[in-house]
């Protein structure tokens, strides 16, 4: 069944500000899935703050063109039944859901993907992109570092404050 051009039109604006906001853009194939396993990746997609949508590829380059940054961005990639992947939170997330669910479910196949600035990455770079660690984790390694001379020192006082203690219970017995 067809759908109308008002439906056409709002699936074009939802692409438009899906492709505005993100910072990054993930797609994969996924002839093959069933619905129980498209609605898996969508929990997963929810659970990592990713957008899943499911649109045709000429409306997608249809918003596209209508968006300053991606206006002059190649799309011969987009073949066959796409799904896309829209982060707007992290630059890695959109990639890191799509190669999670593909490692369990070998209907699924990265195709490529696009940055916030509009280039095409191609299937390895997105992969690349999904090996690489979350914005969270990086964040989380980052704040470890930061305090592993804090708590060097402390460890150093302490053992050298325990070491004292021991001396004076050592000569008051």
């Amino acid at each position: 069944m067809a759908i109308t051009r008002d439906k056409k039109q709002a699936l074009v604006a939802k692409m438009k500000d899906a492709f505005k906001d993100a910072k990054s853009v993930a797609f994969a194939q996924y002839a093959g899935l069933s619905v129980a396993d498209l609605q898996e990746l969508r929990a997963a997609a929810r659970a990592a703050d990713v957008q899943i949508i499911v649109v045709k590829n000429r409306l997608v380059r249809v918003a596209m063109g209508d968006s300053s940054a991606y206006k002059d961005t190649d799309t011969s990639a987009l073949e066959g039944q796409l799904l896309y992947a829209f982060s707007s939170n992290d630059e890695v997330m959109a990639s890191k859901v799509l190669d999670t669910f593909a490692k369990t479910h070998s209907d699924l196949k990265l195709a490529g993907g696009f940055s916030a600035e509009g280039a095409a990455l191609a299937e390895a770079e997105v992969k690349a992109l999904a090996s690489l660690p979350s914005k969270d984790q990086l964040i989380a390694e980052v704040v470890a570092q930061l305090l592993s001379p804090v708590h060097d020192v402390t460890n150093a006082l302490s053992g050298n404050l325990h070491a004292l203690l021991d001396g004076v219970e050592a000569k008051a017995n």
